[in-house]
C-alpha cells in the first residue's frame, strides 16, 4: 500500500518482472561473453535464467508481503505458505492449460531457479553450472538481479535518492569455483546494495502511515474471509490466480450485510481516518537475541487501572524488522572476492577488514503501537510507556506521544 503515501509509486509486479526477465539476460550474457567456454554457457542456460527471472514473482497473492506475511498467518493456524511454492505450481498450471512447447528440463531448472532463495529450496538437479542459480534469487548471499531491479525502481517512483549502481557489479562480476564473485574493490558498492534496500525499508515499505494502511487493510480482509473464501484458493492454482488486488473493489462495491465491517474499514482508508500511530522505539542491542513478538495482548495488559479500560481489539502493533538481508551477520561476510582477473582465489571479507564507517549492527527492531480508534490514543500510548517500563526498566522510545495527538476526537 506503498503508493497511498507516495503516489508515484504504482508501477506493478508485471514491470518488476520484465525487468527482471533483461537483467537475468543481461547478467549470463556478461558471463557468457568473459567466460562462456570456460563455463560452457550454451542457449537453453540463457532461456532458462531469463524465463526464471520473468516468472519469479508469478505466485504473488493480493499486495504481495501483505498478504503472504500479515493476512495468511492468521488464518492459517501455523501452516507455512510461500509465494516461490506457489509460482511453482502456477508455472506447472500455465504449461498445462495453455499447452506451452517448453522442455520440460528447461521447466524443472526454472523452478528450482526461483526457489533457490527460499527456504523450500530443493535440491539442484546438477552439479556443474551451480553459479545459474545465484542470478535471479540468490540463497548464498542475497546478491541478485531482482533486488539489482526492485532497489532502483522503488527509490525512483518514491522520488528517493539511489546511489547503488548495479551495471559496475554486473561488468565486474566472474565465477571462481562454481560461484558468482566480486571484485575486492566493490565492496562498498555491495555494502550500499544492501544498505539502500534497508533505508527502502525504513522509509518506504515499514513507513508509519503506509503501515496503519496495511493494518486496517489486512482487517477488512481477515473480517471478508469467512464469507469471500479468500484464502481457500491459496493452494489450487486454477482458483489462486483469480485473485488480485481488486478482491478490495469486490468488497467495496459488495451489497452483502456480511461484507460492511470490511466495507467501513476501507472506506475509513479512502478518507484517511486511519488507525492512529501512537508511538515507538527500537529494541535495545542487547535484547534483540531473545526478543519476542510483542502483541496487542502485551499492550492490553500493561494499562493502569482506573479510566478508560483498553480491549485488545482497540489496539494494533506492528514488529518491523531491519535488516541488510543477513539477519544479525554482516552480508559481506557470506561473499565471495577476488583480488584482480588474473586471479582464481576467492576470500571473503571479515568485519574488521572493511571501512570502521559501516555499521557494527546489521539490524534492527521497531516495535510500533497504533490506536484504532482515535479516542483512545492517550490511553493507549500510556499503556505503551508502562509496558516498556515493564520490560526493559525505561522508556526505550525517543519522546512521548505529541498532546496534540493525544487530545484529537
Amino acid at each position: 500500500m506503498a503508493h497511498m503515501v507516495y503516489p508515484g509509486a504504482v508501477h506493478s509486479r508485471f514491470e518488476h518482472s520484465l525487468g527482471v526477465y533483461w537483467l537475468a539476460g543481461e547478467a549470463i550474457q556478461k558471463l557468457k561473453t568473459y567466460q562462456g567456454l570456460e563455463l560452457g554457457i550454451d542457449q537453453f542456460d540463457v532461456q532458462t535464467v531469463k524465463i526464471a527471472g520473468l516468472l519469479h514473482d508469478v505466485g504473488h497473492g493480493p499486495f504481495s508481503h501483505l498478504f503472504e506475511r500479515e493476512f495468511l498467518p492468521k488464518v492459517l493456524n501455523g501452516f507455512k505458505w510461500a509465494h516461490e511454492q506457489m509460482s511453482v505450481k502456477l508455472i506447472d498450471h500455465i504449461v498445462d492449460v495453455h499447452h506451452i512447447d517448453v522442455e520440460s528440463e528447461m521447466i524443472k531448472r526454472v523452478k528450482e531457479m526461483i526457489l533457490a532463495s527460499s527456504e523450500c529450496a530443493l535440491p539442484k538437479s546438477a552439479k556443474e553450472k551451480q553459479f545459474l542459480y545465484d542470478i535471479v534469487a540468490n540463497g548464498r548471499n542475497g546478491i541478485d538481479v531482482d533486488k539489482f531491479d526492485y532497489i532502483v525502481r522503488d527509490s525512483r517512483a518514491c522520488g528517493l535518492g539511489c546511489s547503488f549502481d548495479f551495471h559496475r557489479l554486473m561488468e565486474t562480476m566472474r565465477v571462481l569455483g562454481d560461484e558468482i564473485c566480486y571484485r575486492a574493490k566493490d565492496y562498498l558498492s555491495i555494502h550500499k546494495l544492501f544498505a539502500t534496500r534497508a533505508d527502502l525499508y525504513r522509509t518506504v515499505y515499514t513507513h508509519s502511515k503506509v503501515k496503519a494502511i496495511e493494518l486496517m487493510l489486512v482487517d477488512a480482509l481477515l473480517k471478508a474471509n469467512s464469507y469471500l473464501e479468500i484464502s481457500s484458493a491459496i493452494q489450487d492454482p486454477s482458483e489462486y490466480w483469480k485473485l488480485d488486488d481488486t478482491i478490495i473493489k469486490t468488497i467495496e462495491t459488495a451489497p452483502d450485510e456480511e461484507l460492511k465491517e470490511s466495507r467501513d474499514l476501507i472506506l475509513r482508508i479512502h478518507r484517511r481516518n486511519l488507525y492512529q500511530f501512537c508511538n515507538e522505539y527500537s529494541v535495545p542491542k542487547d535484547k534483540l537475541e531473545h526478543f519476542k513478538n510483542v502483541t496487542a495482548q502485551d499492550i492490553a495488559c500493561s494499562q493502569k487501572n482506573g479510566g478508560v479500560v483498553l480491549k485488545e481489539e482497540d489496539i494494533a502493533v506492528c514488529n518491523v524488522k531491519i535488516d541488510l538481508t543477513r539477519g544479525r551477520q554482516n552480508p559481506l561476510e557470506s561473499i565471495n572476492f577476488f583480488k584482480d582477473y588474473e586471479s582464481e582465489e576467492k576470500f571473503p571479507i571479515p568485519d574488521d577488514r572493511i571501512s570502521h564507517l559501516l555499521p557494527t549492527s546489521y539490524q534492527d527492531m521497531i516495535v510500533r503501537v497504533y490506536s484504532k480508534k482515535p479516542e483512545l490514543v492517550e490511553a493507549v500510548s500510556e499503556a505503551f510507556e508502562n509496558f516498556q517500563l515493564k520490560t526493559y526498566g525505561i522508556k526505550a522510545q525517543v519522546h512521548a506521544t505529541p498532546e496534540k495527538k493525544k487530545r484529537r476526537l
